[in-house]
């Protein structure tokens, strides 16, 4: 049986329970009558949203979140549509309806909205994106869900998300990296700092080569950028004709390098011979390559 709330079952608890409602009639009723009012609904009458932006839900952030229902209650109200005479569809909130399950509620505190599916798709987009735990690359995928499934121009996604267009374009273009890429960013490998430095490397290759360079060398978004800066000029001095070191000698650069802020010169002559150069700002560089030497 469907009932009024105020609020959550904790806060509830403090201030009374609401007398009951009869029916999913009546409950359709208040709510259009009153948007902003909070009903009580039966847990097992509401189904998730099929266009749940969110593919995946971090088990152990529901379990935390289960436990503090189950002391508080639900403090935000879940967003509902009617869908049938007693069936409810999410249109935000469903990790709290999944924690809520997990707690064991029999029904959470929601909002009951009107809304076709063009609108419940575009409503829970946005409210997805404006949730603040969104690793780069699910915000990047909603805002192209806006574009190919809302038909929304960027002008218009940034009235309903609240950021500049240059912020979505920026966002947008992640998702020309490679898909390796795209998961070492999703998955805080990388920083969306060291992704807009690749995106201007034209080469997938040369960037999936640079981002495992990232990995394996913990480079910073300078460092990054300074390899970037040394490839472009190694491309240019080919472009002019002159002699490219073979693969060994720029690994032996890298090595070095990253000990001095990659600078780090080498230069062959013509029997093979050469020099390495090494300019180096203060005795802690040269510290720390001994120290690395030391420990190899």
């Amino acid at each position: 049986m469907a009932k009024r709330a105020a609020l959550g079952r904790g806060l509830g608890a403090l201030l009374g329970d609401a007398a009951p409602i009869k029916d999913a009639r009546e409950i359709h009723r208040l709510a259009s009558g009153n948007p902003a009012a909070v009903t009580e609904i039966p847990i097992d009458q509401i189904v998730p949203n099929p266009w749940q932006p969110r593919a995946e839900f971090d088990q152990e952030g529901l379990e935390e979140l289960a436990s503090s229902i189950r002391t508080l209650g639900i403090i935000q109200p879940l967003t509902l549509r009617q869908t049938g005479p007693a069936t409810y569809q999410i249109i935000s909130g469903e990790r709290r309806f999944r924690a809520a399950k997990a707690a064991g509620l029999s029904s959470v505190p929601a909002y009951i909205r009107q809304a076709d599916d063009a609108a419940m798709l575009e409503m829970a987009i946005v409210e997805n994106i404006q949730r603040e735990d969104l690793d780069p690359v699910e915000t990047a995928l909603s805002f192209q869900r806006l574009i190919d499934e809302c038909k929304l121009t960027q002008e218009a996604m940034a009235l309903r998300v609240g950021k500049k267009r240059a912020t979505i374009t920026n966002y947008l273009r992640l998702l020309k990296l490679p898909e390796e890429i795209q998961k070492a960013l999703k998955l805080g490998k990388i920083s969306v700092g060291h992704a807009k430095v690749l995106l201007g490397v034209d080469s997938p290759a040369r960037q999936r080569k640079l981002c495992e360079g990232i990995l394996r060398g913990d480079w910073s978004v300078r460092q990054l950028e300074q390899k970037v800066q040394a490839l472009a000029r190694q491309e240019a001095r080919t472009e002019a004709g002159e002699e490219t070191l073979p693969e060994l000698f720029y690994n032996l650069a890298e090595r070095i390098g990253r000990h001095f802020d990659n600078k780090v010169a080498v230069r062959r002559d013509a029997k093979g011979g050469g020099t390495i150069t090494i300019r180096f700002d203060n005795e802690q560089q040269v510290e720390n390559l001994l120290n690395d030497l030391n420990k190899r």
